[in-house]
């Protein structure tokens, strides 16, 4: 391996027992060192480079510190380094690049690689595509807006930004969509069930019956029914989803009452399950879209070519004056 000894952003040392049993301390790895039979960076690049100047002003100990939060002791091998995901994070978001295209162009740009604390040039990626989306997945309000007072603060720093911009800012709202099918009744109740009956199997929990067959049958029937307008027939084919959803639900209940890792494990899909199967086309309150994202509201924004949008609802703040730096 290439790297080594880490001096970057607030690196640690594992003791070999615990990388050797596979054990992650719950704190980002950071081990990169200079290859000596390798050019370093700061010697092939211009350092005046935007990015190369840019990454001398960010404080990657202040954001190392909010990012640590986020890992967890447990079994497997310890995160990627907080600088490096950081940094691709920013990268990211500054040239609008997908997951796909920064790591093509990582590989290939030294200036990303030294703007990502990369020591020598590489040729291939220290890290998987996937590991950008888990760790998506993982941040929280305060690591995003960990990020957002650290890219503010060095603007202010470089004098892209003056503290009189932000005196006053224009603030307005919009819809962030999210990629979800359309939530009809009966696919949510079809989709619960599904998921209830996988999450059984792997946790070798024996169901009395799974209704699999019999629930896909019903919400075929409601599709076709809904389109030919025999809604009482629809309405009949629903109620019989929900009783075999409801048997489910109650059955899996009975066989993991006293079993508290059971419990916990199955606690968060019976919730949404329930909710799914109690709700109605037009319930008054908030409404359940979708299983695997249930922050997902209905929004209607008036716009003609979409009544109604399914996301969530995202503020943008900009100052009202322009920038020195844009």
């Amino acid at each position: 391996m290439r790297f080594g000894i880490p001096l970057l952003c607030g690196s640690w040392f594992d003791s070999p027992a615990s990388i050797s049993r596979g054990e992650s301390t719950g704190r980002p790895r950071d081990d990169r060192q200079k290859d000596l039979l390798r050019s370093a960076l700061d010697q092939i690049i211009d350092l005046g480079h935007p990015l190369a100047r840019l990454a001398g002003e960010i404080d990657w100990g202040f954001l190392d510190g909010r990012f640590s939060s986020v890992c967890e002791r447990g079994p497997g091998q310890p995160r990627l380094p907080t600088r490096l995901v950081a940094s691709l994070f920013i990268l990211n978001h500054t040239h609008n690049l997908s997951d796909e295209v920064l790591c093509a162009r990582w590989i290939e740009n030294p200036y990303y690689q030294y703007f990502c604390g990369e020591l020598s040039f590489c040729h291939e990626l220290p890290f998987d595509r996937s590991s950008l989306t888990r760790w998506r997945q993982r941040l929280g309000e305060e690591q995003l807006l960990a990020l957002i007072q650290e890219s503010l603060s060095v603007a202010h720093k470089m004098g892209a930004i003056e503290s009189k911009d932000l005196e006053r800012v224009a603030v307005d709202t919009t819809v962030q969509p999210k990629a979800i099918a359309h939530p009809t009744d009966a696919r949510l109740n079809h989709r619960a069930l599904e998921k209830l009956v996988a999450l059984a199997k792997r946790s070798g929990v024996s169901l009395r019956q799974s209704c699999l067959r019999v629930a896909k049958r019903a919400a075929i029937m409601i599709g076709r029914y809904t389109h030919a307008h025999p809604f009482r027939r629809a309405r009949k084919a629903l109620k019989l989803l929900r009783t075999r959803l409801g048997g489910v639900i109650r059955d899996i209940r009975r066989k993991i009452d006293g079993n508290p890792e059971l419990e916990a494990r199955f606690a968060p899909l019976l919730d949404l399950a329930v909710k799914v199967r109690l709700q109605d086309h037009r319930p008054r309150g908030p409404k359940d879209y979708s299983l695997h994202a249930p922050e997902v509201e209905c929004i209607g924004k008036g716009k003609a070519r979409a009544p109604y949008e399914f996301g969530c609802k995202v503020s943008v703040a900009t100052p009202v004056t322009r920038p020195k730096g844009g």
